[in-house]
């Protein structure tokens, strides 16, 4: 093995490199393919939605509690995206006269996120096409970007791990096993997917980097600005729940009483929380992570805070 093949095995940016080499995909070309949400197939699997736990809904309304989700699950992944772009970019610029493999790593990272916020934008046009009116999604991408901007780099590279890990557990363990899904559905996370895979080995390599550089008494700073984080995100969760459960509601095509409306923004909200954060603790490698950097006194903050989420 020459000298330049080897450093390109042992290397993990010259790794994620040719992963994302391997992995490109088109996005009309290989993804949408001229398809539509079709009604007959739901969009989330039950372990995600939860739908199953609501007994008094019919299988066609549960197919459509998963069409309300699977449509903010779409466009929820689009406005993460649109400041891990900012972030990533802004890391990147620690390699623009030193390392230019890590660079060019990270700008194919950008590249990529860029790609998927186009694909997010795309499904929800074919969303609202195969959908009835009145749906509305409540955050904006913009404003929570430069919100999220504001943190610690140690926080943001944290909570961009925990997203992207969850990402990829989800679809392998709920969306790809799961053959009541929406083929074109199942095809947008397949592909988003492939290359979320080289960007979670990115974020854990930067934010190891970012974590070295810190003080115990910056880190424990950083770890308020990650529960933070957390929260703002329970935030919006509750705000698109609502907003989510009220849609379904209207559109359902039946009444309800008083305590299964409570039960369906209830779930709604349970379901959110799960797929959003409790997932990323329950399915994936980040619990070990960022337990593996912080203080005995920070992780029991971390707990105590985000517990009553979970």
């Amino acid at each position: 093995m020459n000298t330049q093949t080897e450093a390109q095995t042992t290397n993990p940016y010259s790794r994620t490199i040719a992963a994302s080499k391997r992995a490109r995909w088109d996005l009309d070309k290989d993804v949408l393919r001229g398809r539509s949400l079709e009604p007959a197939h739901k969009c989330l699997p039950d372990g995600l939605s939860l739908a199953q736990s609501l007994e008094f809904l019919s299988e066609e309304q549960r197919r459509f509690w998963s069409q309300v989700q699977g449509r903010s699950y779409a466009n929820i992944f689009g406005l993460v995206e649109r400041y891990i772009v900012g972030k990533v970019l802004e890391v990147s610029r620690d390699y623009l006269f030193s390392d230019q493999v890590a660079l060019e790593a990270l700008v194919r990272f950008s590249d990529e996120e860029l790609k998927h916020q186009e694909l997010f934008r795309r499904v929800e046009v074919i969303a609202a096409q195969g959908m009835p009116p009145g749906y509305r999604f409540v955050p904006d991408p913009n404003e929570v970007a430069r919100a999220v901007l504001t943190k610690s780099t140690w926080a943001v590279l944290g909570l961009t791990c925990h997203i992207e890990l969850f990402t990829q557990a989800h679809y392998k363990r709920s969306i790809e096993t799961d053959d009541a899904l929406s083929p074109l559905f199942k095809d947008v996370f397949l592909f988003h997917w492939k290359e979320e895979s080289q960007h979670a080995v990115l974020d854990e390599l930067e934010w190891r980097r970012e974590d070295a550089k810190l003080s115990s008494a910056q880190r424990s700073a950083a770890v308020d600005d990650l529960i933070a984080l957390v929260v703002a995100v329970d935030g919006i969760l509750r705000v698109q729940s609502v907003a989510d459960a009220d849609y379904f509601i209207a559109q359902v095509g039946r009444t309800f009483n008083d305590q299964e409306r409570a039960r369906i923004h209830d779930t709604m909200l349970r379901a959110y929380r799960y797929q959003y954060i409790g997932s990323g603790i329950e399915m994936t490698n980040f619990p070990e992570l960022l337990f593996g950097m912080v203080s005995e006194a920070d992780a029991a903050r971390i707990q105590t805070a985000l517990g009553p989420l979970l």
